[in-house]
């Protein structure tokens, strides 16, 4: 465990026996942090110092935009947490030759936007309003928590002809857990934990769908879906990936890598073309590229 998250987890588990409401309340607060920020790399500079730069105000916070082309065929890439825009950097040029426009950002918490801690909903946010600026997304392409952060977005207005995911999340369940392992936290503050992101982060949704899960999404969405998932991700593993390919069942298509990681497949070329001719063929073209492509369950 990192110090910073033992303090936070032992700070948080005293509070919790004096107070449990303000206990509860920090670890909402701290669900929604990064503790780390990403920087640009040096082989993204030269990519990102030639795109159009804005802000987007988020909710008194204000993320960056960055868009190449002339906003028509818009294709949107969404980072996932401790991320930024700039790691889909090998995207950009196979998508602009292919003549799409391509838009990305770094949400807030994130990379060069403001702020500190970032939520779905403000990924919601910025989605949507970057479909009201732009009209249909030729694709998404999400990685990690974008991905979620996406299908939930698409649920609620934002249209895409085609989704696809990179070592995505599937169940907003699974990121309590993951958080709750890393900063370990005694049952009752937990309880809380899913407790309020359930009331506050997804209260239009029925009770028995908080919190959400891309499961619950599949039925009501209609485009294809290819989901790239590594065998040996350790942070998002192999498992969410598949439950979301499944959900969507025949208008998905699974493929499965091999010692890729969590952030390296972003980067791998095999991975790359596959999005690719997905984006602009369709699932079957992008089955015919993958590394290993695997039959969704």
């Amino acid at each position: 465990m990192a110090p910073t998250e033992a303090l936070a987890s032992t700070a948080l588990n005293v509070v919790s026996r004096v107070s449990g409401r303000l206990a509860g309340a920090g670890a909402y607060a701290l669900f929604h942090m990064p503790l780390a920020r990403s920087k640009m790399r040096s082989g993204e500079r030269e990519l990102f110092g030639a795109a159009d730069v804005a802000r987007l105000a988020v909710e008194g916070k204000s993320a960056v935009v960055y868009r190449w082309g002339d906003g028509t065929r818009p294709v949107l890439l969404v980072h996932g947490w401790q991320s930024r825009g700039s790691r889909f950097a090998d995207f950009v040029p196979g998508l602009l030759e292919r003549g799409y426009s391509v838009i990305t950002f770094d949400a807030p918490g994130h990379g060069d936007a403001s702020g500190r801690s970032t939520t779905i909903l403000e990924y919601r946010h910025m989605l949507s309003e970057l479909h009201r600026q732009y009209g249909d997304f030729e694709a998404v392409v999400a990685h990690s928590l974008g991905a979620l952060g996406s299908i939930f977005a698409l649920l609620n207005g934002v249209k895409a002809k085609r989704i696809a995911t990179i070592s995505g999340v599937c169940d907003f369940d699974y990121l309590i857990e993951e958080f709750c392992t890393a900063v370990p936290l005694r049952a009752p503050l937990k309880a809380q934990l899913r407790d309020r992101v359930g009331k506050n982060l997804f209260s239009s949704l029925p009770p028995e769908q908080r919190p959400f899960s891309a499961v619950d999404a599949a039925p009501v969405l209609d485009a294809p879906l290819l989901v790239v998932h590594d065998e040996d991700d350790p942070r998002i593993l192999v498992d969410q990936g598949r439950r979301l390919a499944g959900a969507f069942g025949d208008r998905a298509r699974l493929v499965v890598t091999n010692g890729l990681g969590h952030r390296r497949i972003l980067g791998d070329p095999d991975v790359v073309r596959t999005v690719l001719d997905f984006v602009e063929h369709g699932p079957d073209r992008a089955a015919e590229a993958g590394t290993e492509a695997a039959a969704t369950p």
